[in-house]
């Protein structure tokens, strides 16, 4: 019965990169849930998306559509930081990771911070930074806890060996 559950909730909950698309299934409301965060028209929001694709793998969102509702319930960005240190390495810096507040409970936040830290791996980082508060508190509360990291200072870092 679990396996059906977990399958179900796999269906349900889709785990991609931000679409164009997204902006009329609540991706900007939800960011109101963490911080100050105007309503921008469609124009505004297709030129960011269009700058942010730019960028190619260097910058990306990551978000949750609740494929039942058409509605995106978490969402997370990550941006990679090229260095001269550690050989020229790369460092990955994720960000605004938030869930809204209908679906939080459900470990959505780690599938975002775990699709995030997968795309580090992927580009050759040897570090991934998680800027967060210690506790940040949305309306309800949201804790990011066990990311796999040591949290210091606001941020969680984990270190994996140079690629």
């Amino acid at each position: 019965m679990q396996t059906e559950t977990a399958s179900s909730n796999e269906e349900r909950y889709q785990v991609r990169k931000l679409e164009i698309t997204d902006k009329n299934k609540g991706f900007m409301e939800l960011l109101q849930q963490l911080t100050v965060c105007d309503s921008v028209s469609d124009e505004v929001f297709q030129k960011r998306f269009e700058e942010l694709k730019s960028n190619g793998d260097d910058h990306i969102i990551c978000v949750i559509e609740d494929v039942s509702r058409s509605k995106i319930v978490a969402t997370g960005s990550v941006f990679i930081e090229k260095k001269f240190v550690w050989s020229c390495g790369k460092a990955e810096h994720i960000e605004d990771v938030v869930v809204d507040s209908s679906a939080r409970g459900m470990q959505l936040g780690k599938k975002v911070i775990g699709f995030l830290a997968d795309h580090a791996r992927s580009m050759g980082c040897y570090k991934v930074i998680l800027d967060c508060s210690a506790v940040v508190d949305v309306g309800g509360g949201f804790l990011i806890v066990d990311v796999g990291g040591d949290l210091a200072g606001g941020k969680i870092e984990r270190f994996d060996e140079v690629v």
